[in-house]
């Protein structure tokens, strides 16, 4: 099984730590396909992806290619002759390139399909206070996370699970399912299962600024999850003034709890600060202690931390409308 021929697609650190594990563990991996290199930050620096890092520092054959269906590239894989191609959090693959490996071309997807299709299945799980989700290994078909289903494990989501703790117990999860779904496309009785049809499928579209924000009129649990759904990153994002001297305050918020209020009066998005060490925002049905955040411009600390920090005309701000 291990003499097969792997190509290894996928830019992030999830994808990295299963090529890490397939090399070390003596897969013949042939080239590594990682997307180009683009620049970020506010310095606008080119950085490598975790994947290409991994490459370079192991000499393993790298591509790049701006557009996958050019026909340099397909040569290039062509030439290669695949056995099997893994794709972990890449863009769509044509069918010029996935239907070249011999057994063919697998997907691994960090939700149970056909449910959470998209870029961002690990953070709307949470978000949606889903308390089940799972990883699934499907074949590549025209359609995006649409193919046969290989292999599907479950994983179960804790009422405090962030979405950075969900990622990392899938990286470490995800090597397995890999060998396995590998052992069973070279199996001579090969049974995938088509992906059901359901109805009221939810989706799990790409994160965007606007997701990020909180909406304070909303229920407690509902701000909890979102809270959760976006920890550590990119960050659930609030903003708040000061009624005084108009100050905007802008804040990401990484943890918090939910303390339900019967018969909730006070207005929502109340931020207030108690006996300088607690901070709550009214909601809905109760009020939310923020435990974990991050003032822009500052660097992310404790709630009694940023107290000390602030410096307030009232100890009471409204939400920015």
């Amino acid at each position: 099984m291990k003499n097969k021929k792997i190509i290894f697609y996928g830019p992030p650190e999830i994808a990295a730590y299963q090529l890490e594990q397939l090399h070390s563990n003596k897969y013949n991996i042939i080239a590594v396909v990682t997307q180009p290199d683009k620049p970020s930050g506010r310095g606008q620096k080119i950085n490598y992806s975790p994947v290409k890092q991994y490459a370079l520092n192991n000499n393993l054959p790298l591509f790049q290619p701006a557009k996958l269906n050019e026909q340099t590239f397909i040569d290039q894989i062509t030439a290669l002759q695949p056995d099997i191609q893994v794709v972990l959090a890449y863009r769509m693959i044509p069918k010029s390139i996935y239907s070249l490996a011999k057994y063919g071309t697998f997907n691994l997807h960090t939700s149970l399909l056909p449910q959470y299709r998209g870029a961002a299945p690990i953070n709307w799980a949470i978000i949606n206070g889903e308390t089940q989700t799972g990883m699934t290994t499907f074949l590549l078909n025209e359609k995006t996370d649409e193919g046969e289903i290989l292999l599907q494990e479950t994983i179960e989501i804790g009422e405090e699970t962030t979405a950075g703790e969900l990622h990392d117990e899938m990286m470490m999860k995800a090597f397995p399912l890999i060998e396995r779904t590998i052992e069973k496309l070279l199996s001579p009785n090969l049974q995938t299962i088509p992906q059901p049809q359901c109805e009221n499928l939810k989706p799990a579209p790409k994160i965007f600024k606007e997701t990020t924000s909180i909406n304070w009129n909303e229920k407690g649990e509902k701000i909890i999850n979102l809270i959760r759904g976006m920890s550590p990153y990119p960050a659930a994002t609030t903003q708040f003034i000061d009624k005084i001297d108009g100050k905007i305050y802008q804040f990401k918020v990484f943890k918090a709890k939910f303390l339900p209020k019967e018969n909730q009066s006070t207005q929502c998005g109340i931020f207030k600060i108690q006996d300088k060490e607690t901070i709550t925002v009214s909601c809905q049905d109760g009020l939310v202690q923020l435990f974990d955040l991050q003032l822009s411009g500052k660097k992310r600390m404790p709630a009694k931390e940023l107290i000390k920090g602030l410096k307030l005309t009232s100890e009471v701000l409204e939400i920015k409308k």
